[in-house]
């Protein structure tokens, strides 16, 4: 079992989190603790079982067997009560490549795509790549919970929108939905014939009492429509391995998607990709359950030392993941204010709140999965960011 209060030095693995500071925030003193990965070592059936397969020693061409897809059935069944058929899956090198596959597929440019923000910026990024014109939803923040105006998604699928994007648990705030706003969803999609895409990524990650329920596992009808996109990456902090699945259960789509893969280049994920997202699977849930009472701890001391040390701060009670959405705004301070602050003052750099879109404004994103001693310095030089 991993020692979640060991700190590893990550400095010169080519560590985006670490080894990047200087080129994405202009100074190399600063705490990392923005992006989406761990601080901790994975399982350690993971790395042994990545072991042997290094021993082995010859690394050709790779295929994706059946041991890779019994691994994901068993894991969904297991924690999520989700029975999905083998033959449902499609492997990408990341959820990021996958919507962007899937909006090939299934759009044409000028095509509209929804999103509720603040999201997770790639939504974005990958509509606006692609020359998809984004019809945002924005969530409502209605005393700390982020909710979804029903009134108002009703009205931007009525304008022509061909995929909703969904993110569940949702980055950047921790909300997991319920399975009543899951079905008000779907059914408003199949309504207006809309595909969701579902981003169920931090999906292993959620906190009692709270529960993630795949949106796809709800209905065969909703099925029919749900594209869900699942990996290791962040459950087990493996996101270097490149190694994310899609289930599609209908046909028709999977083909178009798999098609556009083709047309891509894509064949397979690498080797160490498939052995880790295996041995992850079949090997890792009781340190997951393990990690996750680690963050929670994580979360509740983070929360307890800024509403007494930075009362002007206010956390979003996060349902999941390891990212805690802190409110700025009663600081008075505008968000390039906030930012400067942060990297002058306490050399500490988190992910700025309009990176998410409409809504973010006067946020920050803070990754608490990382060694206690850690945290405790990240939240002592937040403390100092705001001190007059």
């Amino acid at each position: 079992m991993s020692d979640f209060h060991y700190e590893i030095n990550r400095e010169g693995t080519n560590s985006v989190k670490w080894d990047l500071r200087k080129t994405i925030f202009g100074k190399e003193d600063v705490l990392p603790m923005w992006v989406a990965d761990m601080d901790f070592s994975p399982p350690p059936m993971v790395i042994k079982e990545l072991e042997k397969r290094l021993e082995h020693g010859i690394f050709g061409y790779t295929f994706i067997g059946d041991r890779s897809a019994s691994s994901i059935q068993n894991w969904l069944q297991t924690r999520h009560n989700w029975s999905i058929k083998s033959n449902s899956l499609l492997y990408s090198p990341g959820v990021v490549p996958a919507i962007a596959t899937i909006i090939q597929a299934h759009t044409q440019p000028n095509d509209r795509i929804m999103l509720q923000s603040p999201v997770y910026p790639p939504f974005f990024g990958m509509a606006e790549a692609n020359q998809r014109v984004v019809e945002n939803c924005p969530l409502i923040l209605n005393e700390g919970q982020y909710e979804i105006d029903f009134e108002a998604f009703e009205k931007s699928l009525q304008n022509g929108v061909k995929l909703f994007l969904l993110c569940n648990p949702h980055n950047p705030s921790g909300r997991v939905w319920t399975k009543d706003e899951l079905i008000k969803i779907a059914e408003l999609c199949l309504k207006y014939d809309v595909k969701i895409v579902s981003d169920e990524i931090h999906s292993d990650l959620v906190f009692t009492p709270h529960k993630h329920i795949p949106i796809a596992s709800l209905d065969n009808k909703y099925e029919n429509i749900t594209i869900t996109l699942m990996a290791p990456s962040k459950t087990f902090n493996l996101a270097g391995l490149q190694a994310s699945f899609m289930v599609v259960p209908n046909e028709h789509s999977r083909e178009k998607i798999a098609d556009a893969q083709k047309r891509q280049g894509f064949f397979t994920l690498g080797t160490f990709g498939i052995a880790g997202m295996e041995a992850a699977y079949e090997f890792g849930e009781s340190w997951l359950d393990s990690l996750l009472v680690y963050l929670k701890e994580n979360i509740e001391l983070s929360k307890k030392f800024i509403k007494s040390e930075i009362p002007q701060l206010e956390v979003i009670e996060p349902e999941g993941t390891y990212l805690i959405w802190i409110d700025c705004k009663n600081t008075g301070l505008n968000d390039k204010e906030i930012a400067t602050r942060l990297l002058e003052k306490g050399k500490l750099a988190l992910e700025p709140g309009p990176k998410y879109g409409p809504g973010g404004e006067g946020f920050v994103r803070m990754n608490i999965a990382c060694p206690r001693n850690m945290l405790i310095e990240g939240l002592n030089r937040l403390k100092r960011s705001f001190e007059k």
